[in-house]
């Protein structure tokens, strides 16, 4: 009897023992997602992920850490990509295409996640939109298409105007492209499409000098984030020039943009949280399909459209998703 009761005070105790080991066991890291953006911290990318986040049950900080860069440009870009990768990070967000071109050179196994760029399988970054076979995928905007439909947009803004100045960033891997298709949509329509280059910040304040004491009949503001990362001067020196203007993003209303089309890049965000989510769990980035935004709004500030002494035509206040009054 009193060896029974040895052998049972021994189990009890061998079980409180690995118990315990287990119980103050640290817990596991909570994965590391690298976020590369152009923008600053209130961007609309780094809001719809964070809400993203959320609504799958992360929280940031607890069972998920997100180390977040902002890249100015190109070099910028490679350069904090290249950190990421040193970070050991599990899944890197790549905002924007040279964001993507960046952490896409930087590692060929890390799961990369678009949040928003150009053309993937242009820009060599995946196979095909439904078998990316590469480490990346994630959202795409199609500028290609987007780019002719805002200058379609703008020639009814400003019918009479026969010269164009489209505002790029020719380090944008896929600028040369988006430029193209432009070109092809304002020939059609009778217009000369002239760039104006800005490739960082240093030369974007060059290009808006020039927008000013050279004021074009109307103006194109491209698509690439850099523009967007500097939005309030950008939409306050096209303003001074007080010609027809179309811009790529809702945010710049929040500056005085007179006209916008193009998709919500705070969505674009929020559904990259669900690729990292999905490859957390497991799922391979080349077998996971890339989705297109397909949903663009075109906003029209009428306020300022009457402040400038621009008339804007019914027909084209007809196909605004929001007017602003």
């Amino acid at each position: 009897m009193l060896a029974m009761n040895r052998l049972f005070f021994l189990a009890v105790g061998l079980t409180l023992w690995f118990g315990a080991g287990v119980i103050g066991a640290a817990p596991a890291d909570p994965p590391r997602i690298g976020f590369l953006t152009p923008l600053p911290e209130s961007g609309p990318d780094r809001e719809g992920f964070r809400q993203g986040l959320r609504e799958l049950g992360y929280v940031e900080g607890k069972n998920i850490n997100v180390e977040w860069r902002r890249a100015d440009t190109i070099q910028q870009a490679q350069a904090l990509a290249d950190g990421l990768i040193n970070a050991k990070v599990d899944v890197i967000v790549a905002s924007g295409t040279p964001a993507a071109d960046a952490a896409m050179r930087a590692t060929a196994t890390i799961p990369v996640v678009f949040a928003n760029i150009g053309d993937p399988v242009a820009s060599g970054f995946a196979a095909s939109l439904a078998r990316p076979g590469r480490n990346g995928t994630g959202v795409s905007i199609d500028s290609t298409e987007l780019q002719p439909k805002r200058v379609e947009l703008l020639h009814q803004l400003a019918p009479r105007a026969r010269r164009i100045t489209y505002l790029v960033n020719s380090s944008n891997p896929i600028a040369a492209k988006v430029f193209k298709e432009a070109e092809t949509a304002a020939r059609t329509l009778g217009v000369r499409l002239q760039t104006l280059d800005a490739r960082n910040g240093r030369e974007l304040d060059i290009v808006l000098q020039t927008l000013e004491k050279n004021p074009p009949e109307a103006v194109l503001v491209g698509g690439d984030l850099m523009y967007l990362a500097n939005k309030g001067k950008v939409a306050a020196a096209v303003r001074k020039t007080r010609i027809p203007a179309i811009f790529p993003f809702d945010a710049f209303h929040e500056d005085g943009a007179l006209m916008s089309f193009g998709p919500s890049l705070r969505e674009a965000g929020r559904l990259a949280a669900v690729y990292v989510d999905k490859i957390l769990k497991g799922a391979k980035p080349p077998e996971l399909p890339i989705q297109q935004i397909s949903r663009f709004e075109l906003i029209i500030d009428l306020r300022l459209a009457r402040e400038l002494g621009i008339e804007v035509l019914r027909e084209l206040l007809a196909r605004a998703d929001r007017i602003i009054k």
